[in-house]
């Protein structure tokens, strides 16, 4: 099937990568450009938890709770206080002017100085707050929030009193803006490196821009898939990020072994319809099963409630789909116009031919490996599983403020908050009492007030509402969030009365709980459909068995790595990030990505070796030729993801840090002790017994067109054969290329008019 493909490819190589190009551009015209508006800032939270179900009753009986969607602290210097009429007035005209200029988007204002309640100063007297209730619901929140900006904070004020803006909104659009800034710098540098890596790699501009080319338009495809998907689903604003880096870094790996193996085919003297064909029967179908495995641990993010993971996860998908559609579709027709011209605008001189595949590293390391399998193999096993250790002390918590670089000014402003106003949290935990009467509704309430960790007592909300009543109060501190809501969940309602606990330490929670009851279901069932997938294309059981020990070593390692760079701090200065709690839903994503990439350069490894043994080869000698052959371009491709990760390393915001860095990691000990140590050492003490499979399997490994090879085509083999006859001086001048140009086109030509039956002048 995929040599069909790469004939027909060739065959209509001018046509479809114009159809391809324009459909992608027609995409993202469309619908990329629209991306933006229809991102949402929510997902975090499972729906059928009782959090939610609290703030549904909450929010169609009182309307959305706004209080803390924008905080604005002024801050006075000791000495000046804030009832100096010149200050207190100032302040007080700045708030009413900003309400009244904008009446559709401000829904009231809760300040000292409206109502000179001595609970918005602080005790020392030196700061004050006025909270904003914004009108907007939803994703319209964060659009108010932008609209009134630059007009929350005065030009300026007497008395050197300074302003902060704080709150759940600002802290929503802090962390947006710094998503955002990743995007923006994976185009500014990521790109750009990645172009010189590649010209580094090829030594030629030519072949350094087809894997550019793929990563290009495969981002821009998966952004209007993204957009397209978000007109039908919530997707987070989040899954832009994830998006670009797995789309942008895995198209251009794709297109990386898909150019290295059509100038492999060049070099051993193949016909470039040949040599396309051959390229997309090998590289071009591991590329698609790799995208598949990619895919496909993707893919188990759907098996959790949270919206955020639905939507990275279709946001993926798209891009590492699209970016093996590109692969195999554009690439080979390019191949098939540029021909030799692969090589063209070369910047070094590249010898592939001369140097014989037993004198490169790539060679010598992995058979070092296999004199030594026994060391290596104990030895590298007991290094990942050191890593591993410290992920026994991972700890989660959710999306805030700590999330932002220590010197942020909405991080510093929000702390600052509830550093002089604890008992006013943006964030409160909250109780909604249906069906009670005043005797049954007391009776929540003292038990309510019983729990330890909160900043004061509960309060209601507002008055009760057709039996509804919210109760709330703050938490002392994130880290006692669970503590509290175990307590609250012991309260006894009485009879005929409901409690939901709600607010956003109950959906963190509660979110938590529901990932960890999933997590197994997952783990599941994704190793049994990679597994399913290695062995149709291994035609094994040993090896997929193997492969998937492997990538479950090396996450752990990594994510052992990870948790004692995130969570216990080592580093965090020079990163500039806060070390603390993990969000579980980022932790679950990492562990799909890290999977998918594994499995990804196990498919390209151990397709080679496969391919060898299926002409016969030994195990070692497969084992030798297939590291070798793949060593390099598997360096590289590892390298330039690692490149393009680093871009998102710099973030702003920690998560995408954490999933840059474990990108980084989990690249870097696969590309290396995994990939060049540890699987050939296995694979060596394995021996014959890596290649056993049931007939069954064996039969489907066939039918897929493994193990023979390209397919052999008429056409191709009689070009072959007559590669080097003179070719006919009137094809050559109608062409007008030299001869030596049009030797294989014209050769071609001549053997599609003889085997169509038609004259030599009415074949294109």
């Amino acid at each position: 099937m995929f040599s069909r493909w790469g004939h027909f490819a060739y065959r209509h190589r001018r046509i479809v990568p114009l159809i391809v190009i324009a459909a992608i551009l027609a995409l993202y015209v469309a619908f990329g450009l629209r991306l933006g508006e229809r991102m949402s800032q929510e997902g975090w939270d499972d729906p059928g938890s009782s959090s939610t179900a609290a703030a549904q009753i909450e929010q169609e009986t009182f309307g959305r709770d706004n209080n803390g969607d924008v905080v604005i602290l002024f801050t006075a210097p000791r000495g000046t206080s804030f009832d100096d009429p010149a200050v207190f007035t100032a302040i007080s005209d700045h708030l009413n002017t900003l309400q009244a200029d904008n009446p559709g988007t401000v829904s009231h204002i809760n300040s000292y100085f409206d109502t000179r309640n001595p609970a918005l100063l602080s005790e020392d007297g030196t700061r004050a707050f006025a909270a904003l209730g914004l009108v907007g619901d939803g994703e319209q929140t964060l659009k108010d929030f932008r609209s009134i900006e630059d007009q929350l904070v005065p030009v300026s004020l007497p008395g050197n009193v300074t302003t902060q803006v704080a709150g759940a909104t600002a802290v929503a659009d802090a962390l947006d803006k710094g998503m955002a800034g990743d995007i923006s710098r994976a185009e500014l540098y990521a790109l750009p490196a990645v172009a010189v890596l590649l010209i580094i790699v090829f030594g030629s501009v030519v072949a350094a821009g087809m894997p550019l080319i793929v990563g290009i338009l495969s981002i821009l495809g998966s952004l209007g898939v993204l957009s397209i998907l978000a007109g039908f689903f919530q997707v987070n604003v989040f899954a832009q990020s994830v998006v670009t880096i797995l789309g942008l870094g895995l198209a251009i790996d794709y297109g990386l072994f898909m150019v290295s193996r059509f100038r492999e085919e060049m070099d051993k003297g193949s016909p470039v319809p040949q040599a396309v064909a051959t390229t997309t029967a090998t590289a071009g179908k591991t590329v698609v099963f790799s995208a598949a495995m990619v895919a496909v641990a993707l893919s188990g993010l759907f098996v959790f409630p949270q919206a955020f993971l639905k939507s990275v996860a279709f946001g993926a998908i798209s891009a590492v789909g699209l970016a093996a559609l590109l692969s195999v579709t554009v690439l080979p027709s390019l191949f098939g116009i540029l021909g030799p011209r692969i090589d063209k605008l070369s910047v070094r001189r590249t010898a592939r031919t001369a140097r014989r595949l037993e004198d490169t590293i790539w060679f010598r390391i992995p058979a070092w490996a296999m004199r030594h399998a026994k060391s290596v193999t104990v030895a590298i096993v007991l290094l990942l599983l050191a890593l591993t250790i410290p992920l026994t002390g991972v700890k989660f918590g959710g999306i805030n403020e700590t999330y932002l670089p220590p010197g942020n000014a909405t991080r510093v402003a929000q702390q600052d908050f509830d550093e002089s106003f604890p008992t006013f949290r943006t964030e409160p935990i909250k109780l909604v009492v249906t069906g009670a009467d005043n005797a049954q509704l007391v009776d929540v309430f003292t038990q309510a007030n019983r729990v330890e960790g909160l900043t004061g007592r509960f309060g209601a909300s507002s008055a009760t509402v057709d039996g509804t009543t919210v109760l709330s109060a703050g938490i002392q501190d994130r880290s006692l969030n669970a503590s509290v809501i175990d307590q609250l969940r012991r309260i006894t309602p009485p009879e005929g009365v409901e409690v939901h606990i709600g607010g956003t330490p109950a959906m963190e929670v509660e979110s938590i709980e529901a990932l960890f009851e999933k997590l197994p279901a997952m783990a599941i069932y994704i190793v049994l459909a990679t597994f399913i997938l290695m062995a149709l294309v291994f035609g094994s059981l040993i090896l997929p068995a193997k492969a998937i020990i492997m990538t479950i070593l090396g996450m752990g390692a990594t994510l052992g790595f990870l948790t004692l760079v995130f969570v216990d701090g080592l580093g965090a200065g020079q990163l500039n990030f806060s070390p603390g709690p993990l969000m579980s839903p980022v932790l679950v994503l990492i562990m799909a990505i890290i999977y998918g990439l594994s499995t990804d350069y196990e498919v390209f490894l151990v397709s080679r070796m496969v391919e060898a043994r299926d002409r016969g080869k030994s195990t070692d000698d497969a084992i030798r030729y297939g590291t070798a052959h793949t060593g390099s371009i598997i360096t590289a491709a590892a390298l330039i993801m690692i490149v393009v990760c680093g871009a998102f390393g710099f973030s702003e915001i920690v998560m995408m840090k954490y999933i840059a860095f474990g990108m980084i990691v989990a690249l870097f000990l696969d590309a290396t002790i995994i990939r060049m140590l540890l699987v050939p050492a296995v694979m060596h003490l394995l021996r014959d017994d890596n290649w056993w499979a049931p007939g069954f399997v064996k039969k489907a490994y066939e039918k897929l067109g493994h193990g023979s090879g390209a397919p052999a085509d008429p056409l191709m083999e009689e070009l072959s054969v007559h590669h080097s006859e003179p070719l006919p001086e009137t094809v050559a001048s109608r062409s007008g290329r030299s001869t030596e140009e049009n030797s294989e086109l014209v050769s071609f030509v001549e053997l599609r008019a003889r085997l169509e039956n038609r004259p030599l002048d009415d074949v294109d």
